[in-house]
């Protein structure tokens, strides 16, 4: 009888109970609520749903065949790609004017690897056949907007599996809901990539915060990087892992002749850096069982691959020359931390973080980046001790606390340099300033917010979601800032990962990092009141204070908030450039998001609504 019923709903089962609760269906918006003695039954039909509504299932594969696989790959055979270029204005006598683009979302293959076959994946692109993984970076010019209207020609599978347990969208006619996001833009709310605001293709199925199909980048915050990726609520982790990722580019061009850092197309590259796992075929792996299958039969906290990818080549090879070079890395990797350094003496110059230059360079063998975090960064080449330079990883996996990263997963790519002569004299420089925006000041704060993250657990000690303040999406908004105005907000995380929190639109950077002293019994009180004035924050955020590293000391768009820590953050609702308000208004729907961008945390709701007033 359960079964039979379960045949004509379209279901999004949300479990933050002992009871299951099913939301829309073809019978209205009514909900059902299941007894804990049915789960089970339950969550076999809906790994059987999961089966069905992707493509055919490859044969069960075990973590160590996973390993054997990515290890059987050579390294550095592979010559890291250079990600195609669209420019985001039209060129123009005296000026650029604003730019449009169609980019669409296709099914296709790409090859990983030399010895891969072909593997299918989803791309961005202005058509099938030119759609690549990562997808074409638009470069922008500061000031000058870029209209892009993007198209879904995905499928009515999708190609990897996914879990109808957690909040999804689940379009009831079929096909791959999707949603464009420029992570780190300034842009109204209608061209945000809300995640309800999915699309199928033609637009045959629109989510209830669906507004329009050509988004507005007004390109009017400080040039910087940027990348886009896909947003669609609950799909954001399968279809990133499945290849929907991109760089974006605001540039100022005087203040590139100014700073005078490596530039054109050999010089200045970008590395986006993400992990991933395959079949013996070459077909992405993603789990079909979750850590509590009779609870969410597919979703799994965190997803980790046995094979480093950069710009879409597993463990690539780039020829250098003995010179300077600026590298814009991008960790798109879904759960991942990159804990990155090179070989033989060779050190980063970081000259900026997310969106943000630095006020002044800063010098480093190590650099920490999170999830969605983007580092810019000059490595000079002519001071390395041999030819050959790796790229290395050993962040632990969860981190902070998890595995150290093996013989792959160590490796990130490798750098040659050539041998040959004359070498072309290098004009670049690296000025010792930069750029300065606003002040991160706490007396300009008209706010503070605590903003508490938890995770819960089955008996069984395995998570089951995490929320921000104790509440899910759907709940109405309580972060509710006014449009152009600063705030304080003190970032507690009680579990035990670190996340990388992502707010859009905004910008705000880390001031304060302080250990809370008995943990335990703060985090008792918490979840009985969830209420951190009430359970005496003050007297417990005593503890030892951790140092921001300096290349973090700019407005970011990705801050790590420490696990048993509270963060404090200024955060910043207008123009950090100059101080000045949004021109546009931010308060109108479908409004913006923050979240945890660890993309597993985020899909099952580790994401809460940010709407902005006047």
């Amino acid at each position: 009888m359960v079964i039979k019923f379960l045949t004509i709903v379209v279901v999004t089962m949300i479990t933050y109970t002992d009871t299951i609760i099913i939301q829309g269906s073809s019978m209205g918006s009514s909900k059902v609520l299941i007894s804990p003695k049915v789960i089970s039954l339950l969550s076999l039909f809906m790994v059987l749903s999961i089966i069905g509504a992707a493509e055919a299932r490859p044969p069960p594969v075990t973590e160590a065949t996973l390993h054997q696989i990515a290890a059987s790959l050579q390294m550095y055979v592979d010559e890291l790609p250079q990600i195609p270029k669209l420019l985001g204005c039209t060129p123009s006598y005296g000026a650029p004017k604003p730019g449009k683009l169609t980019i669409g979302m296709y099914k296709t293959t790409w090859k990983f690897h030399r010895d891969f076959p072909p593997t299918t994946v989803f791309a961005y692109g202005t058509s099938a056949a030119t759609a690549t993984v990562p997808g074409p970076q638009i470069e922008a010019i500061q000031g000058v907007p870029t209209y892009v209207t993007w198209l879904n020609y995905l499928p009515d599978h999708h190609i990897l599996p996914w879990d109808p347990t957690i909040a999804t969208a689940i379009p009831k006619n079929g096909g791959v809901p999707t949603v464009v996001h420029l992570h780190g833009g300034i842009h109204p709310p209608q061209s945000d990539g809300n995640a309800l605001a999915w699309f199928t293709a033609n637009f045959r199925e629109n989510g209830p915060k669906w507004t329009q199909s050509t988004y507005m980048y007004p390109n009017v915050q400080h040039a910087g990087n940027l990348w886009y990726h896909d947003h669609a609520l609950g799909l954001t982790r399968v279809n990133l892992l499945a290849g929907l990722i991109a760089p974006f580019v605001i540039k100022d061009p005087a203040l590139e002749a100014k700073l005078n850092l490596p530039s054109g197309p050999e010089f200045d590259r970008h590395l986006m850096i993400f992990d991933r796992s395959f079949y013996m075929d070459g077909s992405l792996y993603m789990n079909y069982t979750g850590d509590n299958p009779t609870i969410h039969p597919q979703w799994q906290p965190e997803y980790f691959g046995d094979a480093m990818i950069v710009n879409g080549k597993a463990w690539p090879c780039l020829k250098v020359q003995p010179r300077k070079y600026r590298f814009r890395i991008i960790n798109t990797s879904n759960a991942r931390y990159l804990s990155l350094s090179l070989t033989n003496g060779l050190e980063f110059i970081i000259v900026g973080s997310d969106t943000s230059y630095l006020p002044s360079p800063v010098t480093s063998s190590n650099i920490l980046i999170a999830p969605a975090e983007i580092f810019d960064v000059v490595v000079d080449f002519s001071l390395a001790k041999a030819s050959e330079i790796m790229l290395t990883n050993d962040a632990p996996y969860p981190y902070p606390n998890g595995t150290s990263p093996d013989q792959l997963t160590s490796k990130v790519m490798k750098f040659i340099i050539k041998p040959e002569a004359p070498v072309p004299y290098d004009k670049s420089s690296v000025p010792q300033g930069l750029k300065t925006y606003a002040t991160s000041s706490i007396t300009e704060a008209t706010t503070k917010r605590y903003i508490v993250m938890y995770e819960y657990q089955s008996s069984t000690g395995n998570p089951t979601h995490l929320l921000i303040n104790g509440k899910r999406l759907v709940d109405p908004a309580t972060e509710t800032p006014k449009s152009g105005s600063t705030e304080v907000w003190e970032v507690i995380n009680l579990t035990g990962d670190n996340h990388p929190l992502h707010l859009h639109l905004a910008e705000f950077q880390a001031i304060k990092v302080q250990q809370l002293v008995d943990l335990a019994g703060f985090t008792t009180c918490m979840k009985v009141k969830n209420d951190a004035i009430a359970c005496n924050v003050t007297s417990h955020a005593t503890g030892s204070l951790l140092d921001i590293p300096a290349y973090e000391k700019t407005w970011k768009n990705v801050v790590k908030i420490e696990p048993g820590y509270q963060t404090t953050v200024v955060v910043k609702f207008n123009l950090v450039e100059n101080d000045v308000p949004y021109p546009f208004d931010a308060t109108v729907e479908p409004n913006y998001l923050y979240h945890c961008h660890i993309l597993d945390h985020e899909d099952n709701e580790m994401i809460r609504p940010l709407k902005l007033v006047k």
